[in-house]
């Protein structure tokens, strides 16, 4: 995939806050027909844990993880976060998504058709449990990143391949949109309305950046359904230092490098309050089980192991996926 001069090269991950671990599973498990690739812990929080799902092997630009704190607060989105998670989907699969939404019960919102500059993309939106504003995107570029196509119930022609783009709401859009386009990379693609959608790389789903100006909107309040931080990937740890340096220079404040074993990250805040990181793609998600068995266990950093049964005695017991029903989703996002 090509980068744009300052390395990055579009969407790592996103990471969101859930309520209910089971449901969490469930939903992006089961009716999404993402894979989990990762069971572990919050390393900051080793009493919770962190969920990855994604394609089959959690390639970045697939990857929407969450800290499912069970009973915690309902969020509100609102200015100074990513208030929407677009996924891509091929145009072909649209009635499918349409089908299966019906099915398990969960409101939707669409097709609609929004208009992109000259062109246009048709667009399903809806909610996850915890009211998670989320949206497939039909792209006849969906095809160009990779899918997990093994899920039940899911063919593969009809998987999600990864992200198609994310919407950050902000006060104001102006900072914002500099620091993408100046310091990050990211160059113009379209401004319809308060909204102005950037781009790096290739331009593909994946790579995409829409950020929406919403001034006089109560600031958003993070907790269950809502966004942590969007993550932006860089392809080593040389680039992720010469980046460091760029945002430190742009004035802001990055944080270390900090170590999260299945990639180096660096976070800080942009002038409009959204929490970015910068993470390395490698090394990656297969470091320690193998790519057939990603997800199954409860993967441990080597400083908790010693740990294990302590952790494991406090994190509630979970399975993937339990089996689904028709409209057991019925109250998502209420």
């Amino acid at each position: 995939m090509d980068l744009n001069s300052s390395g990055i090269g579009g969407i790592h991950h996103v990471t969101a806050i859930a309520s209910d671990p089971q449901r969490n599973l469930d939903f992006y498990a089961g009716v999404l027909g993402l894979r989990l690739v990762k069971r572990t812990v919050n390393f900051d929080d080793p009493g919770t844990y962190h969920f990855y799902f994604g394609d089959e092997s959690g390639t970045p630009g697939s990857i929407l993880t969450f800290f499912p704190w069970p009973n915690s607060h309902r969020g509100r989105q609102g200015p100074g976060q990513v208030a929407v998670t677009s996924f891509a989907i091929l145009p072909s699969s649209v009635g499918f998504w349409i089908e299966r939404m019906m099915r398990y019960g969960i409101q939707y919102d669409g097709p609609a058709t929004r208009e992109i500059g000259f062109d246009s993309e048709r667009v399903i939106s809806f909610k996850d449990p915890d009211g998670l504003l989320l949206e497939l995107i039909a792209s006849a570029r969906a095809s160009d990143r990779a899918a997990w196509e093994k899920a039940p119930g899911i063919p593969g022609e009809h998987a999600i391949h990864g992200f198609h783009s994310v919407t950050l709401w902000v006060e104001q859009g102006g900072a914002t949109t500099q620091l993408l386009l100046d310091t990050l990379g990211f160059r113009p693609v379209s401004e319809e309305g308060s909204t102005q959608r950037l781009a790096v790389g290739d331009g593909g789903p994946g790579t995409m950046v829409n950020v929406r100006t919403i001034g006089g909107f109560t600031q958003g309040v993070s907790g269950a359904g809502t966004v942590h931080h969007v993550a932006w990937r860089l392809p080593d740890q040389a680039t992720q230092l010469v980046m460091h340096d760029l945002v430190s220079s742009a004035g802001l404040d990055p944080t270390p490098v900090i170590d999260r074993r299945y990639f180096h990250s660096v976070y800080f805040r942009e002038p409009g309050g959204v929490l970015y990181e910068l993470a390395t793609t490698s090394p990656g998600f297969a470091i320690d089980e193998p790519l057939e068995r990603l997800g199954e266990r409860l993967m441990l950093p080597p400083h908790y192991e010693m740990r294990r049964e302590q952790i494991e005695a406090v994190l509630p017991q979970v399975h993937l996926p339990q089996p689904l029903t028709e409209s057991s989703f019925l109250t998502a996002g209420n």
